[in-house]
């Protein structure tokens, strides 16, 4: 995330905090992010330098000024006029990780070899939220060359239990055995 994403998110996260919308527009910067994703030619539409400013503030007007919260509408229009509108998805990293930190919420990654059950995941989750104290959305990646166990990233902290790691500690012990 560059610092233009951080200072730009931070200062709608304040303004949405100040105005009571942090959820509101936490929703609707998601929605719009998804949308970016799915549809990278609307994007790229929209940072076009040959086209005018005026003209793509307007397509963001159009497209989302009916349906969309007037300061998240104005905060694209910014990035438009800007020519930073690629710094969106920064600026929702931002906005996101000062959201979680006022609401108590830990983002956590957990990669297995196979899907998890719900059961599993609901022990897992119970474990991190008792660990933390705080609440955690975990979020499931499969990685089949982790052969078991599982490795779970939380708040820059990775815990390795897979097999995986295992056998390369092994590996790096037994290399300095031979040395």
């Amino acid at each position: 995330m560059t610092q233009t994403a951080r200072v730009y998110g931070g200062s709608l996260y304040e303004l949405a905090a100040e105005e009571s919308l942090t959820d509101t527009i936490r929703t609707q910067m998601s929605e719009v992010l998804d949308l970016f994703r799915e549809n990278p030619d609307y994007l790229a539409l929209l940072t076009e330098p040959s086209i005018a400013k005026e003209e793509r503030t307007g397509l963001i007007e159009t497209a989302f000024g009916s349906c969309a919260e007037r300061y998240l509408v104005s905060f694209l229009k910014l990035l438009c006029e800007k020519g930073i509108l690629r710094e969106y998805e920064g600026c929702f990293e931002e906005y996101t990780r000062r959201y979680n930190a006022d609401h108590n919420i830990a983002e956590a990654v957990v990669t297995s070899a196979v899907e998890l059950t719900g059961a599993q995941t609901a022990a897992l989750k119970d474990k991190l939220e008792k660990q933390t104290g705080k609440t955690v959305i975990l979020t499931q990646r499969i990685d089949p060359s982790v052969v078991a166990g599982l490795r779970v990233e939380l708040e820059g902290k990775q815990l390795d239990g897979t097999v995986k790691d295992r056998m390369a500690g092994i590996s790096r012990k037994l290399e300095e055995v031979v040395l």
